[in-house]
């Protein structure tokens, strides 16, 4: 069965945001958490889900952990596939587990979710990389690039990096990791499920040697402008609102036009402007130049590591 091609798609907050209103979602959107501190997460309120990115090791003595039992029935989980597609999977695993009536999925995910939704996790993983409508949206971010390259599997030297989901559902907190058979339980949610899921996620960053960054936190809350807006109802007038509001809807539009750009293919004007400084004789000893740069620099780094 082919799933098609799906490109890599870039770790930002306004290029899930908008991958999730491409989808047909409404009521959230994505924002980047730069730290674990309790407030950050009290701000953002309603956290419905966390995406985490990190440096895939392959070896996180979690299989004892994984549900394979009943909670199935009540959970929307699907085995990653397919390369590639771990981004859009943990975020559509963080979507489709959501029980707020505030969220609403649209018709695409509601008809993919109930067509689905008593399958097994390999064939959810299926439907999901068949989807044309979602590979559609997902491969919408893909990057323009002057050469095509053959993939090919990551060696053992290679790091690699994987997307997961971690999400309260039916007070428990399950981390959704499409590599793993089943979703793994984390345990008790309690009152705020964000208190507990923290120690969780630091105890995970842990593992890697310090001064070494390779995670990244995105949290799945609530639509901030909707949100303003409802506040904007019940305090009229409140200029802080108002505040807020509108340089949440002028990031809408940096992260419009961001997205605008990573799509666009500035290739041929790239080609026209090498053209124009050939035909001047300026190509040549600017390369040249760079060249010499890049081996001073090259030679400087050597340096300061014997230095060491």
């Amino acid at each position: 069965m082919s799933s098609g091609n799906w490109c890599l798609i870039e770790s930002d907050p306004g290029v899930f945001t908008e991958l999730i209103q491409k989808f047909g979602v409404t009521g959230v959107q994505v924002e980047e958490l730069w730290s674990l501190d309790k407030e950050q997460f009290t701000d953002l309120k309603p956290v419905y889900g966390l995406i985490f990115l990190f440096k895939w090791t392959g070896d996180d003595g979690a299989v004892d952990r994984i549900v394979m039992d009943s909670r199935l029935d009540s959970i929307f989980f699907a085995k990653q596939v397919i390369q590639n597609a771990c981004a859009t999977q943990a975020i559509l695993s963080i979507l489709m587990n959501i029980a707020n009536p505030e969220v609403k999925l649209g018709s695409t995910m509601e008809e993919l979710k109930e067509f689905c939704g008593s399958f097994d996790p390999v064939m959810k993983g299926l439907t999901l990389s068949n989807s044309d409508s979602i590979r559609t949206v997902h491969n919408s971010f893909a990057r323009q690039s002057l050469f095509e390259f053959d993939g090919k599997k990551a060696d053992k030297d290679d790091d690699v990096f994987h997307f997961v989901g971690y999400v309260p559902i039916d007070g428990r907190i399950y981390e959704l990791d499409g590599l793993k058979e089943g979703p793994i339980d984390h345990g008790p949610a309690g009152d705020d499920w964000t208190d507990a899921v923290r120690p969780i996620i630091e105890a995970r960053m842990q593992r890697y040697k310090e001064g070494e960054i390779h995670f990244n936190l995105m949290g799945v809350v609530e639509d901030k402008i909707t949100k303003f807006n409802r506040m904007l109802e019940a305090s009229p007038s409140d200029p802080r609102i108002e505040m807020l509001l509108a340089d949440e809807e002028a990031r809408r539009t940096r992260w419009r036009t961001e997205n605008i750009r990573r799509k666009h293919n500035y290739l041929p004007l790239i080609m026209e402007l090498l053209r124009s400084l050939a035909k001047r004789g300026e190509l040549l000893p600017l390369y040249n130049k760079a060249k010499e740069k890049s081996i001073a620099l090259e030679q400087k780094q050597k340096e300061l590591k014997a230095a060491k």
